[in-house]
């Protein structure tokens, strides 16, 4: 449905590998608090985006994205977590 599909705009931070910012409207980031702004950096516009119920994205729930960009104006994702195995060397 047309009122389903929300359109959004990914910026990347320039600071923090694989961490990305979804805005509401473009450029808009009165929305977003000063001191995520800081930490962030300066936004670099990655990709527009159309999201709807059925659009799968990669490491997010699209449902949630959605509802943060109606509620806040805005979504944070956060860099994955990374757990690397320790090499314990060969047994012996």
């Amino acid at each position: 449905m047309a009122d389903e599909i929300l359109p959004c705009w990914v910026y990347r931070s320039p600071r923090k590998q694989e961490m990305y910012l979804y805005l509401a409207s473009e450029d808009d980031f009165g929305c977003v608090p000063p001191a995520l702004l800081t930490r962030f950096g300066e936004p670099v516009l990655v990709i527009e985006l159309e999201l709807s119920p059925e659009r799968r994205l990669a490491r997010e729930d699209v449902r949630k994205v959605m509802q943060n960009l109606r509620e806040h104006g805005f979504h944070l994702q956060m860099p994955p977590e990374l757990n690397p195995q320790l090499y314990e060397g060969n047994p012996v």
